[in-house]
């Protein structure tokens, strides 16, 4: 039996690609398990630490307790969010503007009501969570304190992607190899 060339090509890069998405997935795996070492290890620092001006900075910095002097406030809204009790509700989002123009997405507090509050800004403490954004520590604006940010709640599901790309590569050559088959029975029955 002749393999046909083309659909053999097809088949043969899509199947290197799909094990090499699934080789890079077991990387990203180690590189998430280092990310959520690091982190647990941050929330052990007690010193607080400045504010990083440079988004690079931000994910050496995840976790850590921060300070900063919200001098404008802007952008009010409401995301899901769990209190410090494990209720869950909505936690009270703002944008804040630093002296320097740095805007900072800070979480003010916990609350059912899906409105979102006045706060006309002033100091926060807090905790650097995931995208850059502070969580204050106490409830701020009347609000009740939201759950300090928990870098165990992160995600890392690469080994499951990773068996998906591997199991999709399988897949592939299994149907190839029974269309293969078909084609060599009717082949043989003409």
């Amino acid at each position: 039996m002749r393999l046909p060339v083309i659909p053999t090509i097809i088949v043969a890069g899509a199947v290197a690609v799909m094990i090499a998405l699934g080789i890079w997935q077991l990387g990203r795996m180690g590189e998430k398990e280092a990310l959520i070492a690091r982190a647990e290890q941050s929330l052990s620092m007690t010193e607080t630490v400045d504010y990083p001006r440079d988004p690079a900075m931000v994910e050496e910095l995840l976790y850590r307790r921060t300070s900063i002097a919200c001098a404008s406030v802007s952008g009010a809204t409401t995301v899901a969010g769990t209190s410090t009790t494990g209720e869950k509700g909505v936690a009270q989002r703002v944008s804040c503007a630093l002296d320097d123009g740095t805007s900072v997405t800070v979480d003010i507090g916990y609350s059912r009501d899906p409105q979102p509050v006045e706060w006309s800004g002033g100091e926060v403490s807090g905790t650097i969570a995931p995208g850059g954004r502070v969580v204050a520590e106490e409830g701020l604006a009347g609000l009740q304190p939201l759950a300090r940010p928990d870098p165990r709640s992160l995600p890392n599901n690469h080994l499951a992607y990773a068996g998906q790309w591997f199991f999709f590569a399988l897949t592939a050559l299994v149907i190839y190899f029974l269309a293969l088959r078909r084609r060599s029975t009717r082949t043989r029955g003409d």
